[in-house]
């Protein structure tokens, strides 16, 4: 860790948030691949933006793309993917913007850091658990990941290989079964709560993807 560095402090996050008329926060997705996890993150952003909220979606395989192309899939480079896509929402939320997270993130740990690294500055951080039984999951499969991770050829696979679990999430603000409920429905829910926590102040006409 370098040591020769000082913190430039700026505007604080409240006075960006009355700049910008919005406040900043992560909507952070969770869930099985094929949960509709980027699905949801996509509507989601497009609705907000519809509404004149500033939002910016952060999806698992974009990201990797990029920021994280030199991580793989083991135990440690999904932590440290976790780390740094918290780092970069932190980054978004505290400008006054909306960041939505879709990331498979499948250890309690690393979405409890990041959390806490929300939480420790002041801003909202809601969990938002996309759950799909497995069998639904497979049955998607857009991508074939589960064919092949059943077939060995891709290893470490969330929910299918057993050194690859999926921690469930105890308390998430939000749970979505994309099994039973729409892509719209599940917009409109992570809305209707954002806006009855009092965290986004939207019309009634707005709350309705």
């Amino acid at each position: 860790m370098a040591t020769n560095i000082t913190w430039h402090p700026g505007l604080t996050h409240t006075e960006r948030a009355a700049l910008r008329r919005q406040p900043g926060l992560t909507v952070w997705l969770t869930g099985l691949s094929a949960s509709g996890k980027s699905t949801i993150a996509t509507a989601l952003e497009q609705h907000l933006l519809h509404n004149n909220l500033a939002a910016y979606r952060l999806d698992g395989d974009n990201i990797r793309f990029g920021l994280n192309k030199d991580l793989a899939f083991s135990p440690a480079d999904r932590a440290e993917n976790i780390r740094r896509i918290a780092e970069v929402a932190k980054l978004f939320a505290d400008s006054a913007t909306v960041a939505i997270a879709a990331f498979i993130s499948p250890y309690a740990a690393d979405r409890k850091l990041a959390r806490e690294l929300h939480e420790s500055a002041g801003l909202v951080f809601v969990e938002v658990h996309v759950d799909v039984p497995i069998d639904v999951a497979e049955e998607r499969d857009p991508k074939g990941l589960y064919k092949k991770a059943k077939a060995g050829i891709i290893k470490d696979f969330t929910g299918v290989s057993p050194d690859a679990p999926y921690e469930v999430p105890v308390n998430p603000e939000v749970y979505i079964d994309t099994s039973k409920e729409s892509v719209e429905e599940a917009v409109a829910k992570i809305v209707r709560y954002l806006a009855d926590k009092g965290i986004l102040k939207l019309p009634e006409e707005q709350l309705h993807a």
